[in-house]
C-alpha cells in the first residue's frame, strides 16, 4: 500500500499502566522534547488525537470559544 506523502502511522503497545510511547520518528516530526505538555483530545468515534505543540494554545482557545458560544 502506498502512504500519501505527508502521512504517517505507528503501531505502539499500551503498557500495564495505561501508557505509551509516542514513537521517536513522531517526536522527531512534531518537536515533542521530553517533559513538554502536550495536548490529546478525544472523540468517542473518531478516537485520540495530539496535535503539535505549536497548535495547542490556538486549539484550546477554539474549543473554549466556542463552549462560551454555547454557554450563552
Amino acid at each position: 500500500m502506498e502512504v500519501p506523502q505527508g502521512k504517517y502511522a505507528w503501531m505502539i503497545k499500551i503498557g500495564e499502566k495505561g501508557q505509551f510511547v509516542i514513537p521517536k520518528e513522531a517526536r522527531d516530526l512534531f518537536g515533542f522534547q521530553p517533559g513538554q505538555t502536550i495536548l490529546v483530545l478525544a472523540d468517542e468515534k473518531r478516537g485520540l488525537a495530539i496535535p503539535p505543540v505549536a497548535d495547542s494554545q490556538r486549539i484550546m482557545k477554539q474549543i473554549f470559544d466556542e463552549l462560551d458560544k454555547e454557554a450563552e
